[in-house]
């Protein structure tokens, strides 16, 4: 898929870019703008809108109900900190209501159907959700016609995966395997197709954002390896690793929230810096889920361990990693924490849950530590 809709060349800014943003740039830039989140009660979700309340930006979100209980959106007690509509983001007319009633001049898109498994289990809902709900999104903004800025968050995984050992570029071939993965190759190319026909010189920016897996405190997902360490860890079992041999590009959640911030910025300032941006850890930090589970044992201590019990489940990619060139080149941006930090940093929050302290306190603590970080963290 290419690159849209200015050359490479023409987009890099020298060596004057900043790496790293900060909590002041985020207060002058979306301090008093109006930012809607679909999808803000999920796990990246919750954290975006914290980092956006906390800048100053009046937040509102569409989304179904937690998706998991516990939550991270009501154990921080996030809908008291902003304008939270639940609807469906199937229902156009409900998201309609929604831009009418909020007026977003920035919007995020998160709201999906994110478990590969599920999405074996249940391929027509997450279809529904992933393309239908991207063309909703996109249809109200394009009615709308205030929307300055807009970041469709995707997936790593929407790339026809070869297994290859090299990381995938924006340029490579779209064709999700699993329905989850292929809804989200859909999303990009029913994304691409509005930029094409509707946005093409609007005022309207738009860009899809593809990261890798994140962690971070507050996932309680089913099926994913954090989550299944912390219960483990709660009950004083054994981890169970479905997949110890998949190599995957972990990063902790504020990573990738801190690009779908930067973009937005950027595009809003110059839509011709709109386009496709992978969002992903340095090659060192591509670790298989068994390092990651290690890792973790290792933050956790107490003698947790895990073992190897491989389930025979669907088809799931064993070797993916991302090519973040374009994004550092063009954005300046740059990962801040390592995985090993990634991993210190999902223990300190989840040890403060279950020791029941004031999760929210502790969020907003590792955001402010992230957005001040002078330099990259291991």
């Amino acid at each position: 898929m290419a690159v849209w809709p200015r050359a490479l060349e023409n987009l890099v800014g020298g060596g004057n870019l900043k790496k790293f943003l900060t909590m002041e740039e985020l207060k002058a830039f979306y301090g008093g703008k109006s930012v809607l989140v679909t999808g803000h009660t999920g796990f990246k979700g919750s954290w975006l809108c914290r980092i956006l309340t906390l800048a100053g930006a009046k937040v509102a979100g569409y989304a179904l109900e937690p998706p998991t209980d516990p939550s991270l959106f009501a154990a921080a007690g996030l809908e008291e900190t902003m304008d939270s509509a639940t609807g469906d983001i199937r229902s156009l007319e409900d998201l309609w209501r929604v831009f009418s009633l909020t007026q977003p001049e920035i919007v995020f898109h998160l709201a999906a159907q994110p478990i590969v498994r599920d999405s074996y289990r249940n391929p027509v809902y997450t279809y529904e959700t992933n393309v239908m709900g991207t063309v909703n999104l996109l249809e109200c903004a394009r009615r709308f016609g205030k929307v300055r800025s807009l970041v469709n968050i995707t997936t790593d995984k929407v790339y026809e995966n070869k297994e290859w050992e090299y990381g995938y570029r924006e340029t490579d071939r779209l064709d999700g395997y699993d329905p989850y993965s292929n809804s989200k190759s859909c999303s990009e190319l029913v994304t691409h197709s509005y930029v094409q026909s509707f946005f093409s010189g609007s005022s309207c920016a738009v860009s899809t954002a593809r990261a890798g897996n994140v962690i971070g405190g507050g996932d309680f997902a089913a099926d994913r390896i954090i989550p299944d360490c912390l219960r483990a860890a709660a009950k004083g079992e054994d981890i169970i690793v479905r997949n110890p041999y998949s190599t995957r590009p972990y990063q902790h959640v504020l990573e990738p929230l801190g690009a779908y911030l930067l973009i937005a910025m950027r595009q809003f300032e110059d839509p011709g810096l709109a386009g496709n941006y992978n969002v992903g850890p340095e090659e060192k930090d591509c670790v298989t889920t068994g390092e990651l589970a290690d890792l973790f044992c290792q933050a956790w201590g107490q003698g947790l361990q895990w073992i190897n019990r491989s389930d025979g489940g669907p088809h799931e990619a064993s070797f993916l990693k991302l090519d973040c060139s374009r994004i550092k080149k063009i954005l300046g941006w740059q990962p801040r924490y390592g995985v090993n930090e990634a991993v210190r940093r999902t223990v300190e929050w989840s040890r403060a849950y279950l020791d029941g302290m004031d999760v929210r306190q502790v969020m907003d603590q590792q955001i402010l530590d992230y957005f001040s970080a002078p330099a990259s963290i291991s």
